[in-house]
């Protein structure tokens, strides 16, 4: 319980740094002196240092062997998702809603989530190691795959894109300081493990902080005067429905693969999973030379909160149901 209030309240925390963004722009505005575009991309640039130092190498290892539910994960998380948005292109490109697609296909190109995908499993009794093994890989497989799904797409938008800026992006701030923090895991590892908590804060400092920013400059150039309060609403339920029509997927591939109980749960809660914090720092590369980042982001927020929301519920009764049995 204390786990779900805690991923509550950053869901609330978003919520406040967008109300902060529209009455309170001051620190991010354009006449700012505020630098707050070094600020994030320094910020960046340590979460992923600080994941590289916690991956779980053990975990990882002993982790390969269970091939099946691994690919299973990840073909949900890269291949799936994107799959089932990329139809319906052709019913929006050059029209006033293509910006809203674009965004709904990058929240489905991005990896899943780690700490909450950890933990749901946990509660739900299923195969811990390899939702920790899956959960780790995902975000370093996303770093050259989530790019790939997008480039085609955003390069037919009206919008300018510099894509040697955006590759430069994603190694400097990503890649880097990524292998940097695996390549001195053996020294601070154990360092990283000891402070996970005072490092998720940071990351969602971060993560806030970034959120802030988009918004500010959002808000600035009146990007959501084109979002209805009617189109926020479809976009909700299309969140809602795009999340079930996966999970009964995962559910249904568990099952012909004959995976176990235990790994048809951590397939089903990491392959339905996104990660906030990806998105944010994604877009932040993708993005950041732009004033769209604000509408881009809207899917993967509403998709985050409801993740969070069924799926602790759902793990919870799956919890109950397992210790019944035992």
């Amino acid at each position: 319980m204390l786990k779900k209030l805690k991923i509550d309240s950053f869901v609330i925390a978003i919520v406040v740094s967008i109300i902060l963004a529209y009455f309170f722009p001051q620190l991010a505005a354009s006449s700012s002196p505020m630098p707050m575009g070094l600020i994030s991309s320094i910020g960046i640039s340590f979460i992923f240092f600080f994941y590289g130092l916690s991956l779980n190498s053990e975990a990882i290892k002993n982790g390969l062997k269970n091939w099946k539910l691994h690919l299973a994960v990840q073909s949900s998380t890269f291949v799936l998702f994107p799959l089932l948005i990329l139809p319906f292109y052709p019913f929006f490109k050059d029209s006033d809603y293509e910006l809203l697609w674009l965004a709904f296909l990058f929240m489905a190109a991005l990896p899943s989530t780690v700490s909450s995908s950890v933990v749901m499993v946990s509660m739900a009794k299923g195969n811990l190691p390899a939702a920790i093994f899956n959960a780790s890989i995902s975000g370093i497989i996303g770093i050259v795959l989530t790019p790939l799904w997008m480039m085609p797409f955003i390069s037919q938008t009206d919008v300018a894109f510099d894509f040697s800026s955006i590759y430069i992006q994603l190694i400097t701030e990503i890649l880097i300081p990524l292998i940097l923090g695996l390549l001195l895991r053996k020294f601070f590892g154990a360092w990283a493990q000891r402070h996970k908590r005072q490092l998720s804060l940071f990351d969602k400092f971060v993560i806030l902080l970034i959120i802030y920013k988009s918004f500010v400059q959002s808000f600035e150039d009146e990007i959501f005067s084109s979002v209805s309060v009617l189109e926020m609403g479809v976009m909700v339920i299309l969140v809602l429905l795009l999340f079930y029509i996966v999970y009964s997927l995962t559910g249904w591939f568990g099952k012909l693969l004959n995976l176990n109980h235990a790994d048809r749960i951590t397939n089903q809660f990491c392959g339905t999973k996104k990660s906030l914090v990806h998105g944010t720092v994604f877009s932040e590369a993708l993005f950041g030379q732009t004033t769209i980042i604000g509408i881009v982001l809207l899917p993967l927020m509403f998709y985050h909160a409801f993740q969070i929301l069924i799926i602790s519920v759902i793990a919870t009764k799956k919890g109950k149901e397992n210790i019944a049995k035992a």
